[in-house]
């Protein structure tokens, strides 16, 4: 919440991108969603949205090279996660949503939740709707299954559909070097071809080189978060998912092989990808890391983690 005596009339709100440390993927539901197993943690890319009181709801993105990537009408989720607070709120009035992004478009790290999740904190706070963490984590299941993580940040299990977590012990802090796409991957597309990779490889396969069981995240990963060594942690990485990434672009799994090595402990797709994320010995090496891809012309982020998730932040905490 905000300090006392803080103006209500601009709330501004960070909330924080992710990378699935691991994730486990069962078969398509009655539903038409999977079974997921995964491990997040939050990375210190972040999401702001400032909000302002309107009579009606708008919103207005900064941040992307390509402004028609992001919509602003109710395909976006911080405008849905504003109409879903009021509804369930009764409130009459708007809100006007500056949204400044920096997680990378349609990349797998969870932007367009952590927008939801900073819309949901924003407007609560802005309209002193006094709604607690466990009602907005219930809001924000509705509109995606990763927008309760981004409430909450840190690391954490998640289970379901990813949206019912439970915090995981875990030491230290993580580098990581982010190596986004210009051109997104669709996550339904991603799980359309992880399907067909199902079907010819059988259900416990990890991009075709290692079973996994896509239901359990396995003892040894929480046993390498509790040493806090970069190194224990680099050897628990799995994305099954990244087996349908990896179908799409086979050049993300050729730049994950070709830059894995020495001090760059391993690679992994984010999510859906089609980000990378290289986790490294420490933070010189991933500024090392990140200025050779550069100087080879691609994007590189640097970030860590783990990271609080959404929170109201004050005047001196702003960018």
């Amino acid at each position: 919440m905000s300090d006392a005596g803080e103006r209500r009339d601009r709330v501004h709100v960070r909330a924080p991108g992710k990378i699935n440390l691991f994730l486990g993927v069962g078969p398509l539901d009655g539903d038409g969603y999977h079974a997921l197993s995964t491990v997040f943690q939050a990375v210190s890319l972040y999401e702001d949205v400032i909000a302002t009181p309107s009579d009606d709801f708008s919103l207005a993105v900064t941040g992307v090279a390509d402004p028609s990537t992001v919509p602003l009408d109710d395909r976006n989720l911080a405008m849905r996660a504003a109409k879903v607070l009021a509804a369930a709120t009764g409130h009459d009035g708007g809100v006007h949503l500056e949204i400044r992004k920096s997680v990378p478009v349609a990349g797998g790290m969870g932007g367009g939740s952590a927008d939801a999740a900073a819309a949901l904190v924003a407007c609560n706070e802005l309209w002193r709707t006094g709604l607690g963490h466990d009602r907005l984590h219930e809001l924000g299941a509705r509109l995606g299954a990763d927008v309760p993580f981004a409430l909450s940040g840190g690391t954490a299990v998640g289970t379901g559909r990813g949206d019912v977590l439970t915090p995981a012990l875990a030491r230290g802090r993580y580098e990581w070097v982010l190596i986004p796409d210009d051109e997104g991957l669709s996550t339904p597309a991603v799980y359309r071809a992880y399907d067909v990779v199902r079907a010819e490889n059988g259900p416990a396969f990890y991009a075709g080189r290692e079973e996994i069981d896509p239901f359990e995240v396995p003892p040894s990963f929480f046993q390498a978060l509790l040493t806090g060594e970069p190194e224990e942690l680099a050897g628990c990485l799995r994305n099954q998912l990244e087996a349908g990434s990896f179908r799409l672009r086979p050049e993300l799994e050729e730049t994950i092989d070709r830059e894995v090595g020495g001090a760059v402990l391993a690679g992994i797709v984010s999510g859906s990808g089609p980000t990378i994320a290289l986790l490294c010995e420490d933070a010189p090496t991933a500024d090392r890391t990140a200025e050779r891809l550069r100087a080879r012309g691609r994007a590189a982020l640097r970030a860590h983690g783990p990271v609080r998730g959404a929170h109201v932040i004050s005047a001196a905490e702003q960018r």
